[in-house]
């Protein structure tokens, strides 16, 4: 799903805070009420210590078990935070963007499973967080009647095998001029737990291979490693002795020369027509989903009429 750059915040996000805030000014009220009051200093103590522990178990449940449904949940506070989340992938729609299904806090996995990631497309409707992964760029696939740049396909292939049904780890660094959220995504260690061991960068091992080239417009993101080592991992892809820059290695798009058109080639050349029909699109999204939401509100005024 893409959104213009201009599209306010979802209704996702806005019950996400009108909910935090009712849960803050609550406690706010109780503990003013028990405060104006004469109570014994052991009932207020208790009281106290009360409201310090669901305070504490709201944050914890916030930060660490709340499940994150869609980007729209991603508040600009998270943002802020470049806040790591786990999740599994459920689909791969290019070569370098998913969906992700969050995972927070346990019972996904063994010995411990008592929660499931949904596997039905109507389950899995609006309950994924569309991620563009951070620092490459993959070849462009057929849109809006352009034609698709050479090893798109092969690209998505490659990430899919990768990816589809894995649990990664991303890094929400902030979010793109299509409502995507634009990820440093790690693949977890072969045997030890994730948060023991740093797992492998996908960007990285995707320049390896050869299916993507560095992104390098403005606001790129590299995470840990820095633009100079996704360059230099994306040399040690054509060629075999990179610093003689001779014997070229040819690994994926790159095994046929090294001089085809770079995605970002294609989309200079394609620029104002992919931003309109892209735009068009993101505006048409949006229509849709408030005419959806329109029709959702005259179905409970239905039910429960206003007296």
């Amino acid at each position: 799903m893409r959104l213009p750059s201009w599209t306010p915040l979802g209704t996702a996000q806005i019950d996400y805070q009108e909910e935090k805030t009712r849960e803050e000014k609550d406690v706010i009220n109780d503990v003013q009420k028990i405060l104006s009051s004469k109570l014994s200093p052991g009932i207020l103590s208790a009281f106290l210590l009360g409201s310090v522990s669901t305070v504490t178990m709201l944050v914890v449940y916030r930060r660490y078990f709340r499940r994150l449904r869609t980007a729209e949940w991603i508040t600009p506070d998270i943002m802020k935070q470049r806040r790591w989340i786990k999740g599994v992938v459920t689909s791969v729609g290019d070569g370098d963007n998913f969906r992700l299904f969050h995972t927070p806090g346990i019972g996904w996995g063994w010995p411990l499973k008592f929660r499931r990631v949904p596997s039905l497309n109507k389950e899995l409707k609006d309950q994924t967080i569309h991620v563009r992964i951070a620092g490459v760029d993959a070849p462009e696939g057929a849109h809006f009647g352009r034609p698709a740049q050479p090893y798109a396909e092969e690209s998505l292939s490659w990430l899919r095998t990768h990816l589809l049904g894995k649990t990664v780890y991303c890094q929400l660094v902030r979010r793109d001029q299509y409502g995507r959220i634009v990820s440093v995504v790690v693949q977890p260690p072969g045997f030890l737990p994730g948060f023991l061991v740093s797992g492998k960068s996908l960007s990285l091992e995707m320049l390896k291979a050869g299916w993507v080239t560095t992104y390098e417009q403005a606001g790129a993101e590299y995470g840990k490693w820095g633009k100079v080592e996704f360059q230099r991992i994306e040399t040690s892809a054509k060629y075999v002795f990179p610093l003689l820059y001779i014997l070229a290695a040819r690994r994926g798009m790159w095994k046929d020369g090294i001089t085809a058109e770079t995605p970002a080639e294609y989309k200079r050349r394609y620029g104002r027509s992919m931003e309109s029909a892209e735009a068009a699109e993101a505006v048409q999204d949006s229509t849709r989903r408030k005419h959806k939401r329109t029709l959702f509100s005259r179905w409970l005024t239905r039910l429960w009429p206003s007296k």
